[in-house]
């Protein structure tokens, strides 16, 4: 596979001119996520509260955010409208993306490590809803699980290596991460598709 830093300079050079669109997606999709759970925060009661409802029923903007950046790696100009992707196909992403904060989840109750690894195994899933149409469920989760298998170190040194960054934005008052949000994702996708291209015949193998 490519190095870290490859994968990051194919994300710089694939947002180059559309990173001020990505702020703005990254931007709308931060307020529609943080929004539904804003009157909750009234109430203590319910304050303590993970999510809301709400705020799970509009997981596929997740998917929609995610993806946007894999055309974007792809050569596919960036498309505000494709942040609400996950709608077109939403019983199928709703019930995926469930499904992997839920495993997550419980993996997170046992140990915090195996909660994180089992997350970077989980890492390929949207991106393998978006080019396996007929995958959902556990097929697409275990698809990612195979694909990441030996490569979820590689994948966490990659979000290491933008501390630097995470911090420095800190000290704009939130601003920077509008702009560090997409150049995470399009070096995550940047991963995918390098991931995918050394895999080749053995992860379609694997999925069948």
């Amino acid at each position: 596979m490519k190095t870290n830093s490859e994968l990051k300079n194919r994300a710089i050079d694939a947002l180059t001119g559309n990173w001020g669109l990505g702020a703005v997606i990254t931007l709308v999709y931060g307020l529609v996520m943080n929004t539904p759970t804003l009157p909750y925060r009234i109430m203590e009661s319910v304050a303590s509260s993970s999510f809301s409802l709400i705020a799970l029923l509009l997981l596929p903007l997740g998917f929609g955010y995610t993806v946007l950046f894999l055309d974007v790696i792809r050569g596919i100009k960036l498309d505000f409208a494709r942040l609400f992707d996950g709608f077109k196909d939403y019983g199928r992403i709703l019930g995926t993306m469930l499904l992997t904060t839920v495993y997550t989840f419980l993996w997170t109750l046992l140990l915090v490590i195996p909660g994180i690894m089992k997350s970077y195994s989980y890492a390929m899933t949207l991106f393998i809803l978006k080019d396996y149409p007929e995958l959902q469920y556990n097929a697409a989760i275990e698809k990612s699980m195979a694909m990441m298998s030996g490569h979820k170190m590689k994948m966490f040194l990659l979000d290491l290596s933008f501390i630097g960054w995470a911090i420095l934005c800190c000290f704009t008052l939130g601003i920077g991460f509008l702009f560090l949000a997409p150049y995470v994702e399009a070096s995550h996708a940047a991963f995918y598709e390098d991931l995918k291209k050394e895999l080749g015949e053995s992860v379609e193998a694997i999925s069948e």
